[in-house]
Order: C-alpha cells, then structure tokens, then sequence
C-alpha cells in the first residue's frame, strides 16, 4: 500500500511515507505540538516529492488523532482533512496511544501494553492494549489520570514518553519501554484500520479530545515546575 502518516501529538513532529512493498519508508522528524503548524505541509511536500507520489498516489493517509497536544492534534486533523478532500482518499485517524503500544512491541516485541502520554499538569493519558492474532485489542480505552491511578497488570509492559517525568508516581513494572507515537508505527497499524470498514472519509477524521481543562493554576505551575527541578536535580546527581 502507499501510504502517508503524521502525527504532531507530542513534542516530536513523526512523518513517513510508504511507497510501496518494494520501497523503503522515508521519514521525517522535527518539532512537534504548536510548531508544527508551519512545518507540517512543507515536510509531506518534500516527503512525497522524495518517493516520487502524488497526493492521488496514496491509498490512505493516516494520522494521530490524540489524545495529546491541542494545538498538535488540531494541526493534524486540518491537514488530513485538507488532503483527504483535496485528493479524495481515505483519511485514517489513529489513537495515539495505540501508536506507543505499536512502537513498544516493535522495539521490544511487547504484547500487553498500558500505554502513557504526558498530559502535563501532573497528569497523564492512559490506555491498554493486547496484540492477539496480528491485531491490536483495546483492553482499557484512553482516559486521563494521575500517574498514581494508573493501573499495570501483572506481565504487562507500560510504555511511552511520561515515564521519565512521572516515574516514581507510576507503579512499578519489570519492562518499562520509552516511546512515542511514530509515523512509522502508524504506517503499521492504517492496513488493518482500512480493512476495519469504518467510515473513512475526511469529514469523519476528527481528533481525539479527553481532557476540558487546557491551562493551569498558578499553584499547578508551581508544583509542575518544582517537579521538573526535582527531577533535574536528580539527573545531575546521577
């Protein structure tokens, strides 16, 4: 299949595109959330030029629809939107904690995994998934919790980018696997989203929300930054 997957849901711009069997993907990384908002057209330009596609070429574009940065996930889902219209191919949005559970099982062949994202203010994203049969079951759908509440079954891998931040508020697990929504991953999982059936047309491509509260008290500033001071000074320590 040839397809196109971005995601801007995190600090960390992730694009790919997939030419073909034959092709190796190409990729792209840059600056994610609210930068990504010059950035992102350009970069699929570039890419696509690069795997000699047209938009027309594609058999679907998939993107990370959230949860994750406001501003990140509004930038995508216009894009996908835009192109999807504009080209008239099917546009796949992806959970992006569905994504880190991809990544964790390909750099470590995780099965079971509770994925995390940092949703800032002391709080993180958090959903569970079990890959059966080549396919990826939810176990837990995305809610937000404090890293306290978060629960890890027994043998099951917690994987993402808050476990750095919120390591000693989440609950101790043998396999602990840094990663992050990828392109790449994407690309792995938009084939069985496009055999899924589901209504694939831009209009349906909408991102993904959980949280209402997008800012902080001036107490929750305070707290976040000594945590990161902490955390910093820790670090220096070691």
């Amino acid at each position: 299949m040839k397809l196109l997957a971005f995601d801007t849901s995190t600090e960390i711009l992730s694009l790919a595109v997939a030419a073909g069997p034959a092709a190796p993907v190409l990729e792209h990384t840059g600056a994610g959330g609210a930068q990504a908002s010059a950035a992102l057209i350009p970069a699929i330009q570039q890419l696509l030029a690069q795997a000699g596609l047209a938009l027309a070429d594609l058999d679907a574009i998939a993107f990370g629809r959230g949860p994750g940065s406001f501003t990140g996930l509004r930038t995508a889902t216009a894009v996908a939107q835009g192109l999807g219209f504009g080209a008239g191919i099917p546009v796949l949005p992806l959970d992006t904690l569905l994504a880190v559970a991809e990544e964790a099982r390909a750099q470590q062949g995780a099965g079971r995994v509770v994925a995390l994202l940092d949703a800032r203010m002391g709080e993180v994203y958090t959903a569970a998934y079990e890959f059966v049969d080549g396919l990826w079951l939810t176990r837990q759908a995305p809610v937000l919790a404090r890293p306290e509440d978060v629960v890890v079954p027994a043998g099951w891998a917690l994987a993402g980018n808050a476990l750095e931040l919120h390591g000693e508020r989440l609950p101790t697990t043998p396999q602990r696997i840094a990663a992050l929504p990828t392109a790449r991953a994407l690309l792995r999982l938009a084939p069985a989203a496009l055999a899924a059936g589901d209504p694939h047309g831009a209009a349906h491509a909408l991102p993904l929300y959980i949280r209402d509260k997008v800012a902080q008290t001036t107490e929750e500033r305070a707290a976040d930054r000594a945590r990161k001071e902490k955390l910093r000074g820790a670090e220096e320590k070691t």
